[in-house]
């Protein structure tokens, strides 16, 4: 799977990708990528189909790992553009880039 930086994925997000972020709602509710859809990886196989199949997926969690199993398994799924944010939120914040929560 393809893995991008966190401007890399900004930029992504404003070409009109769909940024996933698969941490639980406690997580997403502290901080999380603005504009991100929140899809616990918890829930993903149940729910995996509400992702649009005609837009690139980028996908993202606290640090990579999570977000990394969830975009295999869309890809094992019948989707074709599917990126990991490398570093995840941590990294996405640590980049500057807009958040909500946390401490912005």
């Amino acid at each position: 799977m393809k893995e991008v930086s966190p401007a890399e994925g900004q930029a992504l997000v404003q070409g009109g990708a769909v940024l996933v972020d698969v941490r639980e709602p406690n997580e997403y509710s502290e901080i999380h990528a603005e504009g991100a859809q929140l899809l616990p990886l918890s829930e993903l196989e149940a729910r995996y189909a509400e992702l649009p199949k005609d837009r690139p997926l980028v996908m993202i969690c606290r640090s990579g790992a999570r977000s990394a199993r969830a975009g295999e398994f869309l890809l094992q799924n019948g989707y074709a553009d599917v990126t990991n944010l490398a570093g995840g939120t941590l990294a996405w914040n640590e980049a500057g880039l807009p958040v909500v929560g946390g401490d912005a």
